[in-house]
């Protein structure tokens, strides 16, 4: 006869044994006979035991793997893909996880069966595409391998969190003629903004510069204006003075010569006390005098015949010399040495 603490110890082993832990963020798949029978969330469950049995646990949690595939463009250019896979189940419901853990043998076949068809529709889709329009069409690319994958990972009980392409290369070739590509391009939008830089610079410059020459012409336009008024001012006073003093000569009954006589001598005095290395030829002789005197004589007497109601209009006004003829005298005073 088996003594009785025997049959406690055996049923007691039994009982433990129909104890199941599971971890959190797994769930256990339990069959009875082979077949499904129900899942396990996480913490401290019970099975039957020799019944029940464990068949697979199933995590649940996010899964990630990176893949490198190659992919030919419809100019025949090859492209080099460096991709990362994020996925998880699609839910912990009993009827997805009976798909995760029936649909394939184990995590391997999945693997395999999941990178395939990641690779074959990037292939499908760069097919259709240039090698010149792959760069910018990373995230269409994504955005269509993602919408066909997440159908058929949904028949699996996953679900497509995300992909990225981390990497797009070309052949050596390739990249050699892409990057001088690139450098004439910067090269040329160096030239042209250096160009645009240049022009900016003498457009202002030249602005500047006409700027200047506009106040330059304005300030000489005014002193010029008030160079002239002075000036015809000094030559009103001047004429002023002689027809005052020419005017006083003949109240005086003197020769008016004697007028353009002291005008040529403060002239010579003028150039011998104030020329400033300047070389004037000039005749000071008695004989230079007289035709110089002739001939500014001659020159008024012009004048005067030229301006209607001039001084031979008025009474007074037109000077006389000795000789009672109009005009000054042709006989200007003796010059003494």
């Amino acid at each position: 006869m088996i003594p009785l603490y025997v049959v406690l110890v055996v049923l007691l082993i039994i009982i433990l044994s129909g104890l199941v832990s599971v971890n959190q963020g797994s769930i256990a798949v339990v069959t009875m006979f082979g077949k499904y029978r129900r899942i396990l969330p996480a913490g401290l469950n019970f099975k039957i035991p020799l019944l029940e049995r464990i068949y697979k646990r199933i995590s649940i949690q996010n899964r990630s793997i990176e893949m490198e595939f190659q992919a030919v463009t419809s100019d025949q250019a090859n492209v080099y893909f460096k991709t990362m896979l994020l996925y998880a189940v699609m839910s912990a419901d009993a009827e997805t996880i009976q798909k995760v853990a029936f649909k394939f043998i184990n995590d391997r076949e999945l693997m395999q069966a999941l990178v395939r068809t990641i690779e074959g529709n990037v292939r499908s889709y760069v097919a259709t595409k240039k090698q010149a329009e792959i760069l910018a069409l990373r995230r269409d690319i994504v955005g269509s391998v993602k919408l066909e994958v997440d159908q058929v990972l949904e028949e699996w009980g996953y679900h497509l969190l995300d992909l990225q392409i981390n990497d797009i290369t070309f052949d050596k070739v390739i990249m050699e003629s892409m990057s001088k590509v690139v450098a004439s391009n910067n090269l040329k939008a160096a030239a042209e903004n250096e160009g645009q830089a240049l022009l900016i610079t003498k457009t202002k410059a030249a602005e500047a510069d006409g700027n200047a020459i506009k106040i330059s012409a304005e300030a000489e336009r005014e002193a010029a204006k008030l160079r002239g008024q002075g000036v015809a001012l000094f030559r009103e006073e001047v004429a002023r003075g002689m027809s005052d003093a020419a005017e006083q000569m003949k109240q005086a009954n003197l020769d008016t010569n004697v007028i353009l006589f002291s005008m040529w001598t403060e002239a010579i005095q003028n150039f011998a006390e104030y020329g400033k290395g300047n070389i004037i030829f000039l005749d000071g002789s008695a004989d230079g005098m007289q035709r110089t005197m002739k001939e500014l004589m001659a020159m008024m007497h012009m004048h005067e015949q030229q301006v209607p109601g001039g001084p031979s209009s008025g009474s007074g006004a037109r000077i006389k010399g000795p000789s009672g003829n109009p005009g000054f005298s042709q006989n200007p005073p003796p010059v003494h040495p």
